[in-house]
């Protein structure tokens, strides 16, 4: 790992801390509830932001299919502190797993229950998704609250309807 390597890693560490701040500042002071909503209106409006930045990187146009989806997911920043892997894909469909997640694993070593990111999760991917192609469909198949598994913290599935 060269120097710039590590600069990203410890620059999304940082991102990753203020966004946590951020969203416990808030349900502090207004309740789990109006956080998850607020976390869900910044994500709306920041996934399309990450995804038009990493297609401009990567040189993708809009509507790359599910191929494009997975190149602009191995740039986000996520991708960088994460431990995420495609377990299958083809032109119409991949299933996406997230195996460690600093957010979850940093609270169950606190004792604290996990993080029920679903919501979250669920706008934040899916409008990535459709900035890549807005013909992608996302579903989440586990995110928290379900129970973790063992194996991944979350598994989203992405396909699109190519007729």
């Amino acid at each position: 790992m060269d120097k710039n390597d590590k600069k990203l890693i410890d620059f999304a560490k940082l991102w990753l801390a203020h966004d946590g701040l951020w969203f416990q500042a808030v349900e502090q002071k207004f309740g789990l509830k109006a956080a998850i909503e607020l976390d869900k209106a910044a994500w709306s409006k920041f996934s399309p932001i990450e995804a038009k930045r990493i297609m401009k990187r990567l040189g993708l146009k809009e509507g790359g299919g599910i191929e494009a989806l997975l190149a602009a997911l191995g740039e986000r920043l996520y991708e960088r502190i994460n431990e995420q892997e495609v377990i299958e894909a083809d032109e119409e469909h991949a299933m996406f797993i997230m195996k460690a997640c600093r957010v979850q694993d940093a609270r169950r070593r606190k004792n604290m229950k996990p993080f029920p990111c679903k919501e979250v999760g669920i706008v934040e991917y899916t409008k990535f998704a459709e900035t890549i192609d807005p013909h992608i469909k996302t579903r989440c198949v586990h995110c928290p609250p379900d129970e973790y598994n063992g194996e991944y913290w979350c598994k989203w599935e992405f396909s699109i309807d190519k007729k």
